[in-house]
């Protein structure tokens, strides 16, 4: 949802950009699931209690604002600045989620891939095939939205707004009283 709206708001640029975001913490989550680093993925689900805490109140301060945002015109400079918000956000985002490292761990386990064996080289070629086809889903869902952007009116993207805060708040509220579970 997130990179939908800001590929409307902002531009495919944005949308690509928080997509990267995303892809990039992929990267890092199949990281520690491919190399085997089981300490570090220990300490993320142990910690698990935090990072939704902190990861539902971002999803709350990001709901939030995306439902008052105003559709603008933005100058070159804001756009700038607003690139490397755009990937950090989503990419703290998407580290926030320690259910993200168990399913890597999981599909690898499962699969029996990883570095168990010390294969580092398949380990590697295995993060970076997972952060390309992330990427390139990334890339094919920001374009596509793009292709549509000429198309959405100020109304209908202040109700697109207005729609996806609503969406990711809900996740945040549900992030938040799944640490009380």
């Amino acid at each position: 949802m997130l990179c939908i709206r800001r590929t409307l708001a902002d531009g495919r640029l944005h949308g690509l950009v928080s997509g990267l975001g995303a892809a990039t913490a992929d990267a890092v989550y199949g990281c520690i699931a491919a190399f085997g680093v089981t300490f570090l993925s220990a300490v993320l689900v142990q910690q698990q209690f935090w990072l939704r805490l902190i990861g539902g109140a971002f999803l709350l301060f990001l709901g939030v604002r995306t439902i008052l945002a105003k559709p603008k015109n933005q100058s070159h400079n804001d756009k700038k600045l607003g690139l490397a918000r755009a990937y950090v956000s989503t990419f703290l985002l998407t580290l926030t989620n320690p259910v993200t490292i168990l399913s890597f761990a999981a599909v690898f386990a499962g699969l029996g891939l990883g570095a168990s064996r010390g294969d580092y080289g398949a380990a590697g070629l295995l993060v970076l095939s997972v952060f390309m086809g992330s990427t390139a889903w990334w890339l094919i869902l920001s374009g596509a939205v793009s292709f549509l952007r000429s198309k959405v009116t100020t109304r209908v993207l202040l109700w697109i707004n207005r729609i996806s805060g609503i969406i990711i708040l809900a996740f945040g509220v549900i992030a938040i009283v799944s640490v009380a579970l």
